[in-house]
């Protein structure tokens, strides 16, 4: 008995199937989309209109031109302000580094109770409130808050020290919020590291401080670039904690940007500062990264 067969109970051949890489992108479109009109849409318009020009009387219009960069980069007042933002930055990356590589060893070691309880203090920061957070820090930080009250009552100090509204408070806010991130960063490479290296070293006499340095913190270097990068790019974006613990004395760029949107209305001029702002911290993050790969290819080679 002959007949046809078919892979269909109506005759049709079924489609064929499609391709590893063609369902990677139909599963990835939801979110491709979304990154989309979240991110690329808001800067792109944001870009664009960067180069709109401004008038007080007749407010924006369409005519487009270089005038908001020019006034940005020929003005002294901005750079003090982008100086200011990537040094605050700078000192808030180093002293989470500091801080993070020793936490994030010590942490490396212990007992993993102990290690889950460390591991949920560090994260504290990030599960609170940035503005509850920050307002935590401005009562500290006050005239009469509590860290100057405390000083004074010791007699250590008999004029309270201005920690609000300095660019030194700002940094300890930023770095109660960063830290973790540091850690975190710091922790996963030393995961990946050799312990038994740190024990021969011992073996040859090594001080523990020398351990330290020498085989500890090169080991360590993956997640303290990584780390860095995400410390710094977020410090010089950051805008709630600057807004509130340096009020209106100490400006930063992401304050400026809200100043020229919301109190002067020159949404192109402040336009242009953010995507300066944007380039500067890419560029900063692409030149550190060849800078340290280039030095940790020499100390491997």
């Amino acid at each position: 008995m002959t007949g046809t067969t078919t892979d269909a109970p109506d005759g049709k051949k079924p489609p064929a199937p499609l391709s590893a890489a063609t369902r990677n992108w139909l599963l990835s479109a939801p979110l491709l989309v979304l990154f989309a009109v979240m991110l690329l849409v808001p800067l792109i318009m944001t870009f664009i209109l960067s180069f709109n020009s401004f008038d007080f009387y007749s407010g924006i219009s369409n005519t487009l031109g270089f005038g908001n960069y020019v006034d940005v980069l020929t003005d002294s007042y901005f750079y003090e302000i982008f100086g200011r933002t990537f040094g605050i930055a700078l000192a808030t990356t180093l002293i989470c580094a500091v801080i993070g590589v020793p936490l994030a060893w010590f942490l490396n070691r212990m007992t993993p109770f102990w290690r889950s309880v460390t591991v949920l203090v560090v994260l504290g920061p990030l599960l609170i409130s940035v503005v509850v957070r920050t307002l935590g820090w401005a009562i500290i930080l006050g005239n009469k808050g509590v860290l100057n009250s405390f000083l004074i009552d010791l007699g250590l100090i008999e004029r309270p020290f201005r920690l609000m509204y300095s660019s030194g408070g700002i940094v300890l806010a930023l770095v109660h919020v960063m830290a973790p991130y540091m850690v975190l960063a710091v922790w996963a490479a030393l995961q990946r590291a050799d312990t038994a290296a740190e024990a021969a070293a011992e073996s040859l006499g090594a001080t523990p401080f020398t351990v330290f340095r020498r085989v500890v913190v090169p080991q360590a270097m993956p997640g303290i670039l990584s780390g860095s990068l995400i410390v710094f790019a977020l410090s010089a974006s950051a805008f709630a904690t600057p807004a509130i613990i340096g009020g209106r004395r100490v400006k930063v760029a992401a304050t400026a940007v809200q100043d020229e949107f919301m109190n002067t209305l020159n949404w192109p001029l402040g336009a242009a500062v953010a995507m300066i702002l944007l380039l500067a911290i890419m560029v900063i993050m692409l030149c550190w990264t060849r800078v340290v790969e280039a030095r940790l290819g020499k100390a491997y080679a």
